[in-house]
């Protein structure tokens, strides 16, 4: 798709939260510019004791705020982003020679803190031995489908692949972590994606999946209610541990958040 014949994404997300002591507060909320995805305007308001600060997200991805939280601190962020994204059909895309890797996708090869990737190898050859490439990763999918139930409050900012493929429940971020699991433990390389998309319910920041095939990297939705096509990126990583909408460096209690996310011409919020 040529700019202006994409699928264009309006995005309102509001936090506030009451902090017990000063402390230091790292947000990444603000889409990221890339090639398949265009700010058209976007604005971040944040109540900030001391000047905001911008560093880059991880592969220079997006950016993260650095801000100081004083009583409470509240977040207001807007956007409207257009995406022009190909969605080739996952089981028509190759695997590659890990030989061949970039160094910069050759870490989503490993396991991390909430992807204990080496602790599926035999699940997956048994499971999925006989397929390759991206026909194994649309298997993968179907398999969570079938047997993970999306359940909310049933995990926690402890919950791993592993707890979550023992529960068969979880929230976006669990079925990130097995998905990219499951993709490692195939010599696939996966990684974390926090994003935005209409159709996600209840509404909230989102987490996704992307995989390395055929020398690029495909946004997958374990979850299955958000398409690729439609998901703008905000950050990328081994797991939530990097991709973390927001991560406190103190004491906080949540007041209120709401996030809205919808496709232009749609009436309805998602």
């Amino acid at each position: 798709m040529k700019r202006g014949q994409g699928i264009i994404i309006d995005i309102e997300a509001y936090l506030d939260y009451a902090v017990a002591d000063p402390c230091d507060v790292l947000l990444q909320v603000e889409a990221a510019a890339m090639a398949d995805q265009h700010l058209l305007a976007h604005d971040l308001r944040v109540t900030s004791a001391v000047p905001l600060g911008a560093v880059p997200g991880e592969e220079s991805i997006g950016q993260r705020t650095w801000a100081r939280a004083d009583g409470t601190i509240a977040v207001a962020y807007t956007a409207s982003v257009e995406l022009n994204r190909a969605t080739p059909a996952l089981t028509d895309l190759a695997a590659n020679d890990p030989f061949d890797l970039p160094a910069l996708v050759v870490p989503y090869l490993m396991p991390s803190r909430y992807c204990e990737s080496e602790r599926f190898e035999a699940f997956v050859h048994r499971e999925f031995g006989g397929l390759i490439g991206g026909a194994r990763i649309e298997a993968m999918l179907g398999w969570i489908s079938e047997h993970v139930d999306y359940v909310a409050g049933v995990s926690d900012a402890q919950t791993t692949a592993s707890h979550t493929f023992v529960q068969r429940q979880g929230v976006c971020r669990d079925f990130a972590h097995l998905m990219a699991s499951f993709a490692r433990a195939s010599t696939i390389p996966a990684r974390l994606v926090s994003g935005y998309s209409p159709g996600v319910d209840p509404p909230d920041f989102h987490a996704v999946v992307e995989v390395w095939l055929e020398d690029g990297w495909h946004l997958i939705d374990a979850t299955g209610m958000a398409r690729p096509d439609e998901i703008v990126r905000v950050a990328v990583g081994r797991d939530a541990t990097d991709i973390a909408f927001m991560t406190i460096f103190g004491r906080a209690v949540l007041q209120s958040q709401t996030v809205k996310v919808t496709r232009r011409g749609d009436t309805a919020a998602a």
